[in-house]
């Protein structure tokens, strides 16, 4: 898009949002992540005792409450384990240190009280297919289902994966995020955008067994992995509407399905990756198939990106979710404002204050997700406030 016509973007969505986002479009999401894998945000550190992990934890519920975001999307099952007492899986390590280990306490049965006794949403935010961040299964507990099923099991990208390509494993998957759906009133079950795992160069993805079992009739291999996540994607929807009808299914995926020069529906980006093509995910597909409550693509980049242009991925996902009832809303890169790696525009506190004067020109878009919650707290540069100011001048219902 050229600097004319965002500009002229900006200025029709400023006129927008004259008007309050909830009087215009009825209630608008306020959300931030708060990531467990390798302790990124909580715990801060594996081996706190239960007391200081359930203070961390009120803090970032509060700090939500402090900023008038309405939604939290806490990570409960980051490696194939859990952060409440599974029937399928082991604890997590991120807990206590040990796999297995009990903490002590229910992280995620506390969070969803906290987070409802405070007015926040708790969307619970599973990974289906990643096991663990390194490739031996002799770290697992003894009693971890890959050591049980190491048919199961992948190893790729100095990762352990389970395989989406069988159908025991996408049925016990579902089986485990399942049992949490069970046990708490989660407002929300929640993906991000690990599927099949991103491209690793010279490395290949050995599923050619369940391929020759399972892909006779698909075109090719691309086509049979496309089609073993639509299936995950579409009965863990059904199955999450089954067990507790007012719980959501949404997911948050890369936010690039495919270039225009990949495909004449794509979005005018050249990325380096494609949803539809690397990571065996029609993300689009399932938004206009209505298969998810909502979408949330992470839009990571910055107005005016070359490559991968918030202002025009924006409006692409807008039109994906027009008429379809499926809720957008977007991810946003908090973690990038202030960091000296970044280039310029995220050196600038206004940035993503822009993007969401953007995109309030959008009726589809129905609020954002901030990655992630240490940097809600820590404000490098001041954008979290500056959103505050300029967006959530009200508090947003719960």
């Amino acid at each position: 898009m050229a600097a004319a016509s965002v500009a002229a973007g900006l200025a029709m969505a400023e006129g927008a949002a004259a008007l309050p986002s909830a009087g215009r479009r009825g209630r608008e999401l306020r959300g931030m992540w708060v990531a467990t894998v390798v302790n990124i945000d909580w715990p801060s550190k594996p081996g706190l005792s239960a007391e200081d992990q359930r203070a961390e934890l009120i803090a970032y519920l509060d700090e939500a409450v402090r900023r008038r975001l309405n939604a939290v999307v806490l990570q409960v099952r980051p490696t194939a384990d859990a952060f409440w007492p599974s029937r399928y899986e082991p604890w997590s390590e991120w807990l206590t240190g040990t796999q297995g280990k009990d903490p002590g306490w229910d992280p995620l049965g506390t969070a969803v009280r906290e987070a409802h006794r405070r007015g926040l949403e708790l969307h619970a935010w599973f990974n289906p297919f990643r096991i663990a961040m390194h490739t031996d299964p002799g770290r697992l507990v003894p009693t971890h289902p890959a050591r049980l099923h190491p048919e199961w099991v992948v190893p790729y990208g100095g990762k352990l994966y389970y395989n989406p390509g069988l159908p025991e494993v996408r049925r016990f998957m579902q089986d485990a995020m399942l049992d949490a759906v069970r046990r708490y009133r989660l407002d929300a079950v929640h993906w991000d955008d690990y599927f099949y795992p991103y491209p690793v160069a010279g490395q290949t993805f050995d599923d050619d067994e369940a391929f020759a079992r399972y892909g006779a009739g698909f075109p090719d291999r691309a086509s049979w992995r496309r089609d073993n996540i639509d299936r995950l994607v579409r009965e863990m929807g059904r199955r999450v509407h089954r067990i507790r009808p007012g719980t959501r299914f949404g997911i948050s995926p890369f936010g690039v399905w495919r270039n225009i020069a990949t495909d004449p529906t794509g979005s005018d980006t050249r990325a380096g990756v494609q949803t539809y093509d690397d990571l065996y995910a029609d993300t689009r597909g399932w938004v206009r198939k209505g298969w998810i409550d909502y979408i949330c693509p992470q839009l990571y980049w910055h107005i005016g990106l070359a490559a991968a242009d918030y202002a025009k991925l924006v409006p692409w996902w807008d039109e994906v979710a027009r008429g379809t009832g499926v809720r957008l809303y977007v991810g946003e890169a908090l973690y990038k404002a202030g960091d000296p790696a970044q280039p310029a525009p995220w050196q600038d506190p206004a940035e993503l204050s822009r993007h969401l004067t953007l995109a309030a020109g959008y009726r589809q878009v129905r609020g954002h997700i901030f990655y992630s919650a240490k940097h809600v707290v820590a404000d490098r540069i001041g954008a979290m406030q500056r959103v505050v100011d300029d967006h959530y001048t009200y508090r947003a219902d719960g």
